[in-house]
């Protein structure tokens, strides 16, 4: 009985996490939906400084108070994490297999402990070192079906999971100085500078927007971005953040299975095995967490 407070607060911490990974895989599908009308520089661009303003209201006390040093840093990471998201979004644009793209993109938490290995010279685990091969094996099985002929949006998905592990290890050396509200707003609203800057450099923009334009560019702003974060950051405050991450991996299956009934993909054998292995990386690149998460559900049962 003692113990059933603590489980109470486990489980909801669970199931709002695991509402974390389908708000952010059925974003894949609103903003493929968005990319019919708007160009995707611009659209990225757009959602992320509507929603950097969104935060920015209620982190407005915080902001006031950063120093030079933290806007700096802040601000780096921000235009950092806007070249991988115009990377990815023309991925997005570019491609034909959503839940492949979601498997490529995931790969980023896999590259991290490599990144920082080779940038910062930090210690890699034995399970980083297995998962890599996973990984690359994975990869390799989704780009290498009639030979070494990867598409566009392959490139530009793994480039942007590249560009983002490198971003998840600045953020989280600019966390330990900066409030999360604060470094959220300012990393989302530079998000949205960079890629309208492109965007005004690089894409025609239409005349007019219509009303289905408008409608997926105000469901991915409020429930793929800003619901997402408040949730997540919510949760993750009634958890460890081991214990979080691993309910977090599932996304890119979330994002495959939605895309099969969102839009009638399918995936060839090869393809599967190659997510499974991706998905597989996963789990071994967070073994330690994965096994803390299942002792602490076998306590609580």
């Amino acid at each position: 009985m003692p113990h059933s407070a603590p489980n109470t607060v486990v489980f909801k911490a669970d199931m709002l996490l695991l509402l974390v990974t389908v708000l952010a895989a059925i974003s894949w599908m609103f903003s493929k939906e968005a990319l019919n009308g708007f160009p995707p520089l611009l659209f990225i661009g757009t959602r992320f400084l509507m929603a950097g303003i969104l935060l920015a209201i209620p982190g407005m006390p915080a902001l006031k108070k950063l120093t030079k040093h933290q806007w700096k840093a802040s601000s780096a990471v921000g235009v950092l994490f806007g070249i991988a998201m115009s990377t990815w979004i023309m991925g997005l644009f570019y491609a034909t297999h959503l839940g492949e793209g979601s498997f490529i993109t995931s790969l980023a938490v896999v590259l991290v402990p490599l990144i920082s290995w080779v940038f910062f010279r930090e210690r890699m685990t034995r399970a980083s070192w297995i998962a890599l091969p996973l990984a690359f094996a994975g990869l390799g099985l989704l780009s290498l079906q009639h030979g070494f002929r990867p598409e566009l949006s392959q490139l530009l998905f793994f480039t942007a999971a590249i560009l983002l592990s490198l971003t998840f290890i600045l953020n989280g050396r600019a966390a330990a100085h900066v409030p999360a509200l604060a470094l959220s707003a300012i990393q989302l609203s530079l998000v949205g500078v960079v890629a309208i800057a492109l965007s005004a450099g690089l894409e025609e923009w239409p005349a007019h927007w219509t009303g289905d334009m408008w409608w997926w560019l105000i469901l991915s702003v409020t429930v793929g971005t800003a619901a997402r974060f408040l949730i997540q950051t919510y949760a993750q405050g009634m958890t460890t953040p081991s214990h979080a991450a691993v309910i977090l991996i599932i996304e890119p299956v979330w994002t495959a299975t939605f895309a099969a009934f969102w839009f009638n993909e399918t995936m060839s054998v090869s393809q599967l095995f190659g997510c499974g292995l991706i998905f597989l990386s996963l789990i071994v690149n967070r073994w330690s967490a994965v096994r803390q998460w299942l002792t602490s559900v076998r306590k609580s049962t």
